[in-house]
């Protein structure tokens, strides 16, 4: 498309990254759809186990030879401490029914989230080529035993501080969340209600913040989206809900159905702690209004809560207890092969250019 500091840095053709969303959507095909068509594919690795992790990696690399990235959790804010019994007895009764309405008896598990440490290992054993981590930052050791292997080393950022935090601990590259993202927020610094700046205030501050090339998140669902990253001081722009109804996509069929029924006329989108203790961007349905006035556990408490329940309902096709992560612009969503996503969003984009060289003439 045309060369960029993440072209050169990543070596692909194109400066648009796949989002790693992690929990489903995220699958080795579709990586390796977007990596194959000149793009970065990513794998969203922050919920696998170590050994899920490294299958998952090789199973990618079964299927391209191209350049792709992997993602995992730092979750480096200061955990909340841990919910009290009548907390945690609260939540599950709020859970139970929904639990029930999709065929679930007796009490969730509450599983631990897999290790960040034995995952990182299995990323620097497996020498991936481009390594990010949301929620959190890295040591500067961390970071120099990613590059040794070879990887290039992005991080997220919500805020101009948290930019500078990354940059300062060796980082290559930043992905800017916009306040419009879908999921879950990757604020470590900042409190998260105080981190929701839209795209078009928050890039150009952390774009004046920091020296190291900078990747637009949020919200950008087409050619025109992409060009106007590049005005503010992107130099590349990362994807996730245009890509949820793709063809390899893990979405369920309820969730793709929800997607690409989202109407245009309003934001159907809220943010919402009631999937997973976490703030995060997510189509409304029938669990997150009734949570907005529930008890909530905690992360990742209230993740392990809901697992079963999510995990049943996409069985059951019942979009009304799924984690319908998406963006504001989701109602621009499109079904579809990936690569020829990609392939609409390069040509989109030197469209959207040239209509704006034209102005200028």
């Amino acid at each position: 498309m045309w060369p960029s500091a993440i072209t050169e840095l990543c070596k692909i053709e194109h400066p648009i990254v796949l989002a790693p969303l992690a929990g489903g959507p995220g699958t080795p095909e579709l990586a390796a759809a977007v990596s194959e068509a000149g793009a970065l594919g990513s794998l969203g690795g922050g919920y696998l186990s170590p050994q899920a992790l490294r299958a998952e990696i090789r199973s990618l690399r079964a299927l391209t030879a191209r350049p792709f990235l992997v993602n995992l959790f730092a979750h480096g804010a200061a955990p909340p401490s841990a919910p009290s019994a009548e907390e945690t007895a609260r939540a599950r009764a709020f859970v139970a029914p929904f639990r029930a309405e999709v065929g679930l008896a007796g009490e969730p598990e509450l599983r631990v989230p897999p290790p960040f440490r034995a995952q990182l290992e299995v990323v620097l054993d497996e020498a991936v080529p481009v390594f990010s981590v949301t929620s959190g930052s890295l040591s500067p050791e961390d970071v120099g035993a990613l590059k040794r292997r070879g990887a290039v080393v992005f991080g997220t950022a919500t805020t101009p501080g948290e930019a500078r935090a990354l940059a300062a601990a060796g980082l290559q590259a930043v992905v800017v969340q916009s306040s419009e993202a879908a999921g879950h927020r990757g604020s470590f610094e900042a409190p998260v209600e105080r981190a929701l700046v839209g795209m078009m205030a928050l890039l150009p501050r952390v774009a004046d913040a920091v020296a190291i090339p900078l990747i637009a998140a949020g919200a950008i669902m087409d050619g025109r989206g992409v060009a106007a990253a590049l005005a503010l001081g992107a130099q590349g722009v990362q994807l996730g809900t245009a890509f949820l109804a793709t063809a390899e996509s893990g979405a369920s069929p309820a969730y793709k159905a929800a997607v690409l029924g989202a109407r245009a006329d309003d934001d159907p989108t809220v943010l919402t702690r009631a999937f997973s203790g976490r703030l995060a961007r997510a189509l409304e349905n029938r669990f997150s209004r009734a949570a907005s006035a529930a008890p909530i556990l905690p992360y990742p408490e209230q993740q392990a809560l809901t697992a079963e329940m999510r995990q049943a309902a996409a069985q059951a096709g019942n979009a009304d207890l799924l984690s319908l992560w998406a963006g504001q612009a989701v109602a621009l969503a499109r079904a579809g092969p990936a690569g020829d996503l990609v392939r609409s969003l390069v040509q989109e984009t030197r469209d959207a250019i040239g209509r704006l060289s034209r102005l200028g003439r």
